[in-house]
């Protein structure tokens, strides 16, 4: 028997009418805003009305170190959703909204899979509400009118060398990662090198996911660095007013998206900043809505949990208020054996041992959720290779670690293989525990907090700058930033700096090779390595498979 593809499995959803869904959580037809009949956006004066709402639980899906085996942290956010309302519970699952370029590029589509999937799967995939359009303009706005500023005099003496202002689009493209504009003659302006990222690495998109209404919005719009003066004083988005025409650009798309799961359970999808250079969570606005109108919130987080927990504990919740209560860590069975050195060709065999010793990442992931006084258990998201005893060598290992871990199948079963993980889930949020606290406070020197994350998170000996990197710590420290959290961009793959170093590599050195300001998401991004904020396509692009069949219907997004 052949196994259905994501796409097929959600062309077949039964879904119900967007207004049903609302109303499953309190939210009434009339503050919908449609985009058909099984999409819509929640209004401002909705979201306003439910603030005084006592908060529900929130509870924190994030992974290992990510391998090419895969490990299925969207999935298993959506099937936990579905795993608590099937025993009973209020509860909605918050994600990040997918990205063109990853689903025309390497991913095909970003929306769960299997049984756990949110639905319309194709609209999520391709435009959806126009969110990410709209931050495009905005980012491309302010583009135009600092070029602009410069052509009409440059009354605000921008150094035309010192531009931290790029362009983005929402497509993997090389071609555009470094350019040359305003060729042409006078008329178009005086030439300079420039270039282009993908609209998730936008600090707009940073801004609209950490903002909590319109004017914060404006606010953070209006504190971008674009630039500097010959004399190296930060020239602002405001200065060159352009903070109000963003937000008029980004007002609606500042709604959370409300859709459904594949078991009609309501979900919001809003905001995706890059994990890397950005932190890689769904907006909160859409989280804070949703803990007013649920028991329970299911969020998930970019990457491994050295990058994407850590984010979202330092920064979102710090930034938010959010207190998490729970932390759920997936793994899969094939991606820790390859921790444990096997080659992605033999994955198929049972290899106990392997298994063993790559749950040394995963015994990691679990110590370091603790240090943030949040109780962390294990989801083994279930592939058919999987053998009994390495399953319960994964559970073991959890144990000795003082947690629990539960074999899930989601993806083949939706919210039934899943309620065991749920009800532990419940557990914990109810018995409390520790007080969540962040690993750093904000008073602590910006470059102390890099060197606590290195040393506290990612197991390493030491941070090590040159002198540049220690000149900038000490400017960004005196010009009023040392409060800011400080944003990790790292490999994804490891611990270590050094994508090839599976497992729990310990005693590295993390080099800061460069200290990025992003004023207007009020955070430093960290760069610890060759950062790609322009993804190329692949060899073979998933575009390749994209088209319509002769019924009109979409096929390739996976």
């Amino acid at each position: 028997m052949s196994v259905k593809s994501d796409i097929e499995i959600a062309r077949e959803a039964k879904m119900k009418p967007i207004a049903e869904i609302g109303k499953k959580i309190g939210v009434p037809a009339d503050a919908l805003l449609n985009y058909g009949p099984t999409k819509a956006k929640v209004s401002f004066d909705f979201i306003n009305s439910v603030k005084a709402n006592k908060s529900g639980k929130l509870i924190l899906v994030t992974a290992i170190n990510p391998t090419p085996a895969g490990e299925g942290k969207t999935t298993t956010t959506v099937g936990l959703g579905d795993g608590l309302n099937r025993i009973g519970k209020k509860a909605m699952s918050c994600l990040r909204e997918p990205s063109l370029g990853p689903c025309f590029g390497v991913k095909g589509g970003a929306a769960g899979g299997g049984y756990a999937q949110v639905v319309p799967m194709e609209d999520i995939n391709l435009h959806f509400t126009g969110d990410f359009h709209a931050i495009t303009s905005a980012h491309n706005l302010l583009a135009a009118l600092l070029d602009n500023h410069i052509y009409w005099g440059n009354a605000l003496g921008i150094d035309q060398r010192r531009i931290a202002w790029r362009r983005v689009m929402d497509m993997n493209d090389r071609a555009l990662r470094s350019i040359v504009n305003s060729l042409g003659g006078v008329a178009n302006g005086f030439p300079r090198e420039d270039g282009f990222d993908i609209t998730v690495a936008s600090e707009i998109m940073a801004i609209f996911c950490l903002a909590t209404d319109l004017k914060d919005l404006e606010k953070r719009i209006g504190n971008i660095v674009v630039g500097y003066t010959r004399d190296r004083k930060p020239v602002l988005a405001k200065q060159l007013k352009g903070d109000g025409a963003m937000t008029v650009l980004l007002k609606d798309a500042l709604m959370p998206n409300l859709v459904q799961t594949l078991e009609n359970n309501p979900v919001f999808i809003h905001g995706g900043p890059f994990a890397n250079i950005a932190h890689g969570c769904n907006s909160v606005l859409a989280t804070q809505t949703a803990l007013k109108l649920c028991d329970y919130v299911v969020t998930e987080a970019g990457f491994g949990a050295d990058l994407g927990a850590e984010k979202f504990f330092d920064i979102k919740c710090r930034k938010a208020g959010l207190t998490p209560s729970a932390t759920v860590i997936v793994a899969t069975i094939r991606a820790l054996k390859m921790h444990g050195g096997v080659a992605k060709d033999d994955l198929k065999t049972e290899n106990v041992a392997a298994i063993e010793k790559g749950c040394d990442n995963l015994k990691r992931h679990i110590e370091n959720v603790r240090k943030f006084g949040v109780q962390p258990v294990v989801a083994i998201n279930k592939f058919i290779t999987d053998t009994d005893a390495e399953v319960a060598a994964v559970k073991k290992a959890a144990e000795e670690m003082g947690a629990k871990a539960f074999l899930c199948t989601h993806w083949a079963d939706g919210g039934a293989g899943i309620e065991d993980l749920a009800r532990h889930v419940v557990e914990l949020c109810d018995k409390g525990g520790d007080a969540f606290k962040p690993l750093y406070p904000d008073d602590m020197p910006l470059r102390d907090k890099v060197k606590k994350i290195a040393t506290d998170i990612y197991h390493a000996a030491d941070i090590s700058c040159d002198a540049s990197i220690e000149a900038r710590f000490k400017e960004l420290q005196e010009a009023g930033y040392g409060h800011f959290p400080v944003c990790m961009a790292k490999t994804q793959y490891s611990f270590s700096t050094n994508p090839n170093a599976r497992g729990a590599p310990s005693g590295h050195i993390v080099p800061v090779r460069e200290l990025r300001l992003s004023a207007g998401a009020e955070f430093i991004v960290v760069v610890t390595g060759d950062i790609m904020t322009m993804p190329g396509l692949p060899r073979v692009p998933s575009a390749d498979v994209i088209r319509l069949n002769d019924q009109g219907q979409i096929e390739g997004l996976f």
